[in-house]
């Protein structure tokens, strides 16, 4: 349900006043200017849910998709399609409208990093390696965003918050039974390559919203966004994958992934990270690779043990942890 529904600002208006998104770089002394950290979660916590039961899910569905579909066309479809709902249903609101100047930095940011390097990365390292393993690395922002949001935005992090993050990483390294990489070589090295620079694409896209908040709701700027990143997916499709596609039978797949998860999962994402600290928003998007893990396991079969029991608690209690600051 939009924000606005919900009675609560539209996305980018008086966010954009605040002075957490006009947080300046390391040096400066940001604590008085930032709102109080409950107004912070009340308006942020609801977009992580969505984000997270979207994007967790997303990936098993992908996987079952490149059965019949090449990854990079597969992304193309994923950015295109989510560019044409996300416009028809703002057309159906009158509220399609051209961006305006100070939303062009947003609008780079969303559209380059989180949608066009981030699908291209992300999808390619399925090749290499299994759903599961992708939703976990993928979505570790943990690793980039908090250094950077301490290094560039001021953030201030407490102890309790850097225990939230050693128990989520912790949730994160069961997830990804390092026992068992150890047999497989280095074949899989790629795509763990790809995945973590994906992770490190999405952290940058977050910290140039928070940086330079958009003046208009995100909303009305996703297929503006969506479009940037099918420019920068098109032509890399054209050239890694010529005779590349998508099958009869990846198309249900693909059309749930372009015209529902896409547009409202990147908008929840990009709200939940602007609205949520630099702390809160990395270790809640670690409730994503524990949500597409388990998805997974049972939908592709993939190992359903112990180390999804114990990674998902681990990841829930740092969220926990993390939101108690």
């Amino acid at each position: 349900m939009p924000a606005e529904a919900q009675g609560e600002p539209l996305a980018g208006e008086p966010l954009a006043r605040e002075p957490l998104a006009r947080a300046p770089l390391a040096g400066a002394a940001p604590v008085a200017a930032r709102p109080a950290a409950g107004r912070g979660l009340a308006a942020g916590l609801p977009y992580l849910a969505v984000s997270v039961c979207l994007f967790g899910g997303i990936w098993p569905v992908t996987k079952a998709a490149l059965a019949e579909a090449t990854p990079l066309w597969f992304a193309v479809n994923r950015a295109g399609l989510a560019a044409l709902a996300s416009a028809l249903l703002l057309t159906l609101l009158r509220r399609l409208r051209w961006p305006e100047r100070h939303d062009l930095v947003s609008i780079a940011g969303i559209g380059l990093l989180q949608l066009g390097a981030f699908f291209a990365l992300t999808h390619l390292a399925l090749e290499w390696v299994p759903a599961g393993r992708t939703a976990i690395l993928a979505n570790v922002t943990v690793f980039w965003l908090i250094p950077l949001s301490v290094w560039l935005l001021g953030d201030r992090v407490s102890r309790r918050q850097w225990l939230a993050v050693l128990v989520g990483l912790l949730g994160v390294l069961v997830l990804m039974r390092p026992w068992d990489l150890l047999g497989q070589g280095l074949g899989a090295l790629p795509g763990y390559a790809m995945l973590l620079v994906a992770s490190l694409c999405w952290s940058l896209a977050i910290l140039v919203t928070r940086r330079f908040p958009p003046q208009r709701p995100v909303l009305e700027l996703l297929p503006w966004c969506f479009a940037v990143g099918t420019a920068l997916l098109l032509p890399l499709a054209l050239w890694r994958e010529p005779g590349g596609g998508i099958g009869p039978g990846a198309w249900p797949h693909a059309a749930f992934v372009g015209a529902v998860a896409a547009p409202i999962g990147t908008w929840a994402t990009v709200e939940a990270g602007r609205r949520l600290s630099g702390i809160m928003a990395s270790v809640g998007f670690l409730a994503v690779p524990a949500l597409g893990v388990a998805l997974s396991n049972l939908w592709l079969g993939e190992r359903l043990g112990w180390d999804v029991l114990a990674g998902g608690l681990l990841i829930g209690a740092s969220v926990l942890c993390a939101a108690r600051g």
